[in-house]
């Protein structure tokens, strides 16, 4: 059975940030990458466990998407009650851990 991925208020911020910061809207390749990063976000809905738990919340997962030195964590819970993947945070790899 598929889940329902949601984006919390700031996981969206995190998108909308990324997106001007590598300046998708005048970068065809820029542009790709973060359509790929999006539909890793959405390819949740049919393998959600696969991500693993998060260093910060053993009740967080992460699945890591783009290459060294462009590695991003999207960092989300699952809701197995209500078939609800919850992204609520996308940041950096580089970026020190969060407060979950």
């Amino acid at each position: 059975m598929a889940f329902r991925v949601e984006l919390t208020a700031r996981a969206e911020r995190d998108l909308a940030a990324i997106y001007e910061y590598i300046q998708a809207g005048s970068s065809k390749q820029a542009f790709l990458w973060f359509n790929g990063l999006e539909d890793a976000i959405l390819s949740l809905e049919k393998r959600p466990e696969r991500g693993r738990l998060t260093r910060e919340n053993s009740r967080l997962r992460q699945l890591l998407y783009g290459k060294k030195p462009h590695i991003y964590r999207i960092i989300y819970s699952i809701q197995r009650g209500s078939q609800l993947v919850l992204v609520v945070h996308i940041r950096h790899g580089a970026r020190r851990d969060f407060r979950g």
